[in-house]
């Protein structure tokens, strides 16, 4: 399939964080876009203000009559978390419209490129966001299809020019779904590969199985950085002549030497086989993140950026929205929102967030995301989640799926272990703050509409601060 044969693009799920970001490409490719979402949030309006036409009905009605005249000229992409019952995409289906999975579009996009591509059940996004950073921090012409909104350039895209012979992309691989085997990276970072997707992939043998299809998808005479404390055996189908790289904090041929925190900055060496770098300086707190910064040291250096780039990259990086993000401080009081989800990741925001407030009271609100994974991991997310000196979970955000009987938030709950816990409805989190306001730190983890309750507990906590002066 060539993009070129088509002239109008629909979108069934056009406000997921990556089909946005292919949504921005084509439109700014000049292609006239529309799309579909259940729900409006600030990413469909603000595609709307770019000039794409969104509508929140699941309605036949509602398609696009430019669509419905021009079937051989329309290109839809679809998301997998449409559901089969889906009116619009039953419609478009018996039709015999071309439907291509989002991550069909991708493949078809990068296939021309030189393709950074950035892999793991966590850390995908913060490491891609970097590398995207520190390549256009250096001047490179690069384009950036990214799963979360990068602070630096308030997007989940970034389009370079192209010119000068061929286009570099950054992309972030997802595995859910099995969607990064359409990838075929010249450079690849696999960032780990912990259990996750056990609705897609039965077991955990399964998924490494997928991970060592992609890997084996890396060009010959490419660049595979992979996470010290992954499974070796994923590395076990690389092509012949790709270069690999074992990074981690203090482990791999690529680690950190010299780490310290500075407030909420930390500054460390980085030694790797591709040079070494002294005085560097991160802003995004986390020693999760300092790993996710070598990763993407690693594959800068493979683009030939200097050291001294690299180094005002670093310390000029300001994020992902909702990865570690400060939302307020004052009154003696921090509150951080986080996307974590895994229990992996909320075991690493935790251990972070106790190296940066180690003697201060932390409460977590956690909304669990997805049935399934609730059911797989409930020890895990209790182990990880009792690090808090209070814990306050939601109910679980279903998002694709149908409940499943016995499966609630209570699982996690009884098997957590600090003395302070309770599970409340999302609409009552801001009276229990109003009574309950006894601790230094909070923060706001999960993946779901968690998301909606940063607004209302800044205010709050603004509201607080002023009722103090």
């Amino acid at each position: 399939m060539k993009l070129e044969q088509y002239t109008y693009i629909y979108f069934l799920g056009i406000g997921g964080i990556g089909m946005s970001a292919i949504a921005r490409w084509f439109n700014a490719k000049g292609y006239p876009v529309w799309g579909y979402d259940k729900t409006r949030t600030p990413l469909t309006e603000a595609l709307e203000q770019e000039g794409i036409r969104v509508h929140y009905e699941d309605d036949v009605a509602l398609l696009p009559q430019e669509i419905l005249d021009n079937k051989e000229q329309t290109l839809i992409v679809l998301t997998p978390a449409i559901p089969a019952e889906h009116t619009e995409w039953a419609y478009l289906k018996e039709s015999g419209y071309a439907i291509k999975k989002r991550s069909e579009v991708l493949g078809i996009i990068t296939s021309g490129a030189f393709t950074i591509a950035v892999a793991g059940t966590h850390g995908k996004t913060t490491t891609s966001s970097i590398v995207t950073h520190l390549l256009h921090h250096a001047g490179v012409d690069c384009s950036a299809f990214l799963g979360g909104i990068a602070t630096n350039l308030n997007s989940n895209l970034l389009i370079g020019t192209g010119e000068g012979g061929k286009e570099t992309v950054v992309v972030e691989a997802d595995e859910y779904d099995r969607s990064f085997l359409t990838l075929f990276p010249d450079v690849a970072i696999v960032t780990s590969a912990d259990p996750d997707h056990l609705d897609i992939y039965g077991d955990k043998d399964e998924m490494n199985r997928t991970f060592q299809k992609f890997i084996g998808q890396v060009k010959p005479g490419g660049y595979l950085f992979i996470h010290e404390g992954i499974d070796a055996r994923l590395i076990d189908l690389v092509q012949e002549g790709v270069q690999v790289i074992k990074y981690g904090l203090d482990k791999g041929e690529a680690h950190v030497q010299n780490l310290s925190i500075d407030g909420r900055w930390f500054e460390f060496d980085a030694s790797s086989p591709l040079g070494d770098i002294a005085g560097l300086r991160l802003g995004l707190p986390g020693f999760h993140n300092v790993e996710n910064t070598l990763a993407a040291i690693l594959a800068a250096q493979v683009m030939q950026v200097s050291a001294q780039s690299i180094k005002a990259g670093v310390e000029s990086y300001t994020g992902v929205k909702r990865r570690f993000e400060f939302i307020y401080e004052g009154q003696g009081k921090v509150y951080i929102d986080d996307y974590a989800h895994h229990p992996k990741e909320i075991e690493a925001f935790m251990k972070s967030l106790r190296a940066l407030y180690p003697n201060k009271k932390i409460k977590v609100l956690f909304q669990p995301h997805l049935y399934t994974r609730t059911r797989d991991f409930a020890q895990e997310f209790a182990e990880s989640l009792s690090v808090a000196d209070e814990l306050v979970l939601l109910d679980i955000y279903p998002a694709r799926e149908k409940p499943i009987p016995g499966v609630t938030s209570e699982m996690i709950l009884e098997q957590v272990t600090c003395s302070k816990k309770q599970i409340l409805h999302k609409e009552n989190i801001v009276e229990n703050l109003l009574k309950n306001s006894d601790f230094d730190v909070l923060a706001t983890v999960g993946a779901g509409d968690i998301d909606t309750l940063v607004k209302p507990i800044r205010n709050f906590l603004e509201k607080e601060r002023h009722g103090l002066e």
